[in-house]
């Protein structure tokens, strides 16, 4: 099944009324100057229904934001490196219970961080068990994103680990660092799928950048997808990034916080948010996942790896434990499966998706979901760090006025 446009909304099963309710809800964050511009798709039964263009890609500068805008995807990468994983699964080259020290050998001798000694030196203590593949593909490994003043984050900065020549040699330094906790015994948005990046090199001889190539945007045909925009689309790439200041307005940005400028192959391709792409591409991969791992006539997946890759992996203690990062807070009924969020009951997670649905976002407010018990999928691109309490969730918001849109 392939993307094709549809005459009108109704004929996709969505009412033309109720999303213009959608778009309503989002320029109405872009009156309120909390939101710049956004672009949004929404499909269903394989049909796009609607392609919408808010607001300005800069607001100093008046210029509009185009369907084929070039967007930093920030941490929707994960997902995209949960794929190239599972890939690897179907060729039976891993399993969810494979310690992670089977292709990181650091990992095979972890420790977890227990404190400070009265001489304000570190403890540790053995791990009870290696970290499993389950466990960082699930954020429950005791990685940790080494960005906080935390004690246990202290060691990535001493550690420089981005500093690394190549993938392996960063994943070794994480794994030499002591654990934040015991594998399995907590959730903490993490360097995982970075880590990953390094599993699927060392298991393909690859880098990760052009097994990504090879494997999902070629076959996929997600022609301006990949770890940086080359010269000739340079001149694409969203212009401006936006801060919400904490008086709730936007401030421009300098320069991307995750130190890329996105116009240079960056040294180490990160598979936890180094990637850009436009709406189309996103939604031919979501399409991908919607179909259970098969697009335009060329399949990527099988369908048992998509059904692992979007299926719950925490248990039931862990969604009462009161984790989660930024809008995604895992609770009853949402839950986490492969470098994604799913909801295991909706109704109880208090958002109307379907059963099942899978989603996450990135940094900069990008985001979409793959609902298969309503046969859609939903992709959202904006540049907006959000750091203000009260500012509209764009995820949650959208998937409250679109189901409203669903005949």
């Amino acid at each position: 099944m392939n993307l094709v446009d549809a005459t009108r909304p109704e004929n996709a099963g969505l009412s033309s009324l109720g999303l213009d309710g959608v778009d309503a809800g989002l320029q109405a964050e872009i009156d309120k100057g909390v939101l710049a511009g956004a672009v949004t798709l929404v499909a269903r039964h394989g049909k796009v229904a609607r392609r919408s263009v808010l607001g300005f890609d800069s607001i100093e500068k008046k210029t509009k934001l185009k369907t084929d805008t070039i967007f930093r995807i920030f941490s929707m990468t994960k997902p995209v490196t949960a794929v190239a994983m599972m890939i690897l699964h179907d060729k039976a080259l891993w399993k969810p219970d494979d310690p992670v020290g089977k292709f990181i050998p650091a990992f095979n001798h972890c420790t977890v961080f227990e404190g400070l000694d009265d001489a304000e030196r570190p403890m540790t203590a053995k791990a009870d068990h290696p970290p499993t593949l389950r466990e960082l593909l699930t954020h429950t490994a005791g990685i940790t994103y080494g960005r906080s003043d935390a004690l246990h984050d202290r060691p990535y900065k001493d550690a420089n680990i981005w500093g690394a020549p190549t993938l392996m040699e960063f994943a070794e330094r994480i794994g030499r660092i002591p654990l934040a906790y015991q594998p399995g015994t907590q959730w903490l948005y993490s360097l995982a799928m970075d880590v990953q990046g390094a599993i699927i090199e060392a298991i393909t001889g690859q880098n990760l950048a052009d097994f990504m190539q090879e494997h999902i945007f070629g076959p996929l045909k997600m022609v301006d997808t990949g770890f940086w925009a080359p010269p000739e689309k340079a001149g694409r790439l969203a212009s401006a990034m936006y801060l919400t200041s904490r008086k709730g307005g936007l401030n421009e940005m300098d320069k991307s916080p995750m130190g890329n400028d996105y116009l240079s192959p960056p040294r180490l391709a990160g598979g936890g948010g180094g990637l850009v792409s436009t709406l189309d591409d996103y939604a031919r991969f979501a399409q991908m996942l919607l179909n259970r791992g098969e697009f335009d006539g060329v399949r990527i997946l099988s369908e048992d790896a998509v059904a692992l890759m979007s299926q719950n992996h925490l248990p039931a203690w862990m969604l009462e434990a009161g984790f989660g990062i930024g809008a995604m807070q895992i609770r009853p009924g949402f839950g986490y499966g492969f470098n994604g969020a799913v909801f295991t009951d909706p109704d109880a997670a208090g958002i109307p998706v379907g059963k099942g649905t899978y989603e996450w976002d990135g940094a900069a407010g990008t985001w979409f979901w793959v609902d298969w018990a309503n046969d859609l999928i939903f992709v959202g691109m904006i540049q907006r760090f959000a750091v203000t309490e009260g500012i509209a969730n764009t995820q949650q918001l959208t998937q409250k006025l679109l189901a409203k849109a669903i005949i």
